[in-house]
């Protein structure tokens, strides 16, 4: 395992994280604390060293099963959160200091933990980072020793770079991976000035890039990548990262042929966006132990070469760039 810093915040963190939306089974299968706590001891294992969960995760059940293993390991593990997506309806009127201090606490019981490392306001809509009093929120916190850093997940580029603005924000989460590539200009530019820490969320675009769907692939009734690919429930961007799934599948087949050899292209798919060092670390999530491995397995690959990275990016400008560049 490799390490990088998380930005102002420090940290030193593995490049390859563990991101737990899925963590106790995949999407809308219930939760399995049996199957979490494997996946969580096995990333620790591999050297995993930063696990992101949220409140909303499976209604605190991944929070839970993060802070019981955490607190089960001798190693420094950093816990990073978020709050904000349990307001209902999830309006900008409807965050208050007093409402997120309460999500911030009622996560330290469901961890267990004494301070969280890093909380991220999750996705709020775009109208709350123009409210300095919601940032300043965390600083009281900080305070009290709840919370460690504040960091932001976003949904746009712009919204990270108000974000950035706040000189407590230490992190941004954002959607980065071969088939969303418009963070790598501006933004990554301005998060380099001000010493912010990048995590790529969504790298596989919600397993489109592992080339292991096709036309016939069925997803559960309860798995977004079946009921949210117009953005009926929540940003169309968090599903396939807003491209296409017939579309997706085109440029899926043009990396199968570029890379002939390779049964999954998921470790390749995390090369390509390691090889931007303004990224601090990557988050895939993992429903079974098998994902984990898949994803840590990058380090047994050879460099991608320059020619093979040129190729990878043709293939996005001509089936993706089209369709997604400016959305997001």
């Amino acid at each position: 395992m490799n390490y990088r810093k998380l930005g102002k915040t420090g940290l030193k963190i593995s490049e390859i994280s563990l991101g737990t939306w899925q963590v106790g089974g995949k999407w809308g299968s219930g939760f399995d604390d049996e199957k979490a706590d494997k996946i969580i001891n096995t990333a620790i294992d591999q050297g995993v060293n930063f696990i992101d969960t949220a409140d909303v995760y499976e209604e605190g059940l991944s929070e839970k099963a993060v802070g019981r293993v955490v607190r089960s390991r001798s190693e420094e593990i950093y816990v990073a959160t978020k709050c904000g997506r349990q307001i209902n309806p999830h309006i900008n009127e409807n965050y208050t200091p007093e409402v997120l201090t309460k999500f911030v606490e009622d996560s330290l019981k469901r961890t267990g933990l004494e301070r969280l490392d890093l909380v991220q306001l999750h996705c709020p809509p775009t109208d709350v980072y123009y409210r300095p009093e919601i940032f300043e929120t965390f600083d009281r916190l900080k305070d009290e020793g709840k919370v460690r850093n504040l960091g932001v997940s976003v949904e746009k580029i712009e919204e990270a770079i108000k974000a950035m603005e706040y000189d407590n924000v230490a992190t941004v989460q954002i959607i980065f991976n071969l088939f969303r590539q418009r963070p790598s200009e501006l933004f990554f530019t301005e998060a380099k000035k001000k010493d912010i820490g990048i995590i790529a969320r969504v790298p596989l675009a919600s397993g489109l890039l592992t080339g292991k769907f096709d036309s016939n692939t069925h997803f559960d009734k309860e798995d977004h990548r079946n009921f949210n690919r117009n953005g009926e429930a929540f940003d169309k961007g968090e599903t396939f990262a807003g491209v296409d799934f017939e579309q997706g599948l085109k440029a899926v087949d043009e990396l199968k042929a570029l890379f002939p050899d390779a049964k999954n292209l998921a470790p390749i798919a995390l090369q390509w966006i390691l090889q931007f060092q303004e990224i601090s670390c990557i988050i895939p999530g993992a429903s079974k132990e098998d994902h984990l491995l898949s994803n840590t397995s990058v380090y047994d690959l050879p460099p991608l070469s320059a020619e093979k990275i040129e190729k990878m990016n043709a293939i996005y400008n001509k089936y993706i760039k089209p369709q997604v560049h400016q959305r997001w």
